[in-house]
C-alpha cells in the first residue's frame, strides 16, 4: 500500500502498481541522521547504501537531493513512521513535510511508505549479529531504509511504468 497523510492525518493513496523503471531510493528520515538505501536498475533489489548526518530540514532536502540526482535515481521512497493505531504523530508530519519539501526540490515522484517499526526490526537484526553498540548506530538507519525500500519494491506488481 502506498499512501501520503497530508497534514490533517488524513491518508490518501498512490497507484500501488506502478512500476518504476531505473533506480529508486528508500529513505529513513530522521532531524539528525538520515539512512539511505538505493535499488538496483530494474527495481528489485533494495540495497543499504548511506547514512548522513544533518543540520535541519534545509540540510536534509539538499543533501538527499544532491545524492538522488548524483545516483540518477527518478524516484524517491520516503518512510512515514505512523502510530500503531495507523495515525500520524510529530514525527510522521515532520518526515511528510521533509517529503514534500524533498518532492518539489528534487523535481522526481516522491512516494510514502508506511515505515512503523523498521528502525525496530534493523536494530533486532543487528543485534542478532552481535554488533557493537557503536557497529550498530553506524549502520541503522540505513539498513531501516533498506527494509523500507526493499518493502516497497516487493508490494508492486507488473504495471504502469513511471
Amino acid at each position: 500500500m502506498t499512501w501520503s497523510v497530508n497534514r490533517q492525518g488524513e491518508r490518501f493513496y498512490f497507484k500501488s502498481a506502478m512500476r518504476i523503471r531505473g533506480r529508486t531510493i528508500g529513505i529513513d528520515y530522521g532531524e539528525r541522521r538520515i539512512g539511505l538505501a538505493i535499488s538496483d536498475e530494474t527495481g528489485t533489489i533494495a540495497m543499504p547504501w548511506k547514512q548522513i548526518d544533518v543540520r535541519g530540514a534545509d540540510d536534509a532536502v539538499r543533501r538527499v537531493r544532491d545524492l538522488a540526482l548524483e545516483s540518477g535515481a527518478v524516484c524517491l521512497v520516503v518512510g512515514i513512521p505512523l502510530n500503531m493505531s495507523g495515525g500520524s504523530g510529530p514525527m510522521a508530519e515532520k518526515a511528510e513535510s521533509f517529503a514534500v519539501a524533498l518532492e518539489k526540490a528534487a523535481g522526481m515522484p516522491v512516494c510514502r511508505w508506511d515505515e512503523r517499526l523498521s528502525t525496530v526490526q534493523a536494530e533486532k537484526v543487528l543485534l542478532e549479529g552481535d554488533l557493537s553498540r557503536r557497529k550498530r548506530r553506524n549502520v541503522r538507519d540505513k539498513l531501516a531504509a533498506q527494509m523500507i525500500l526493499q518493502s516497497f519494491l516487493d508490494s508492486r506488481n507488473t504495471g504502469n511504468e513511471l
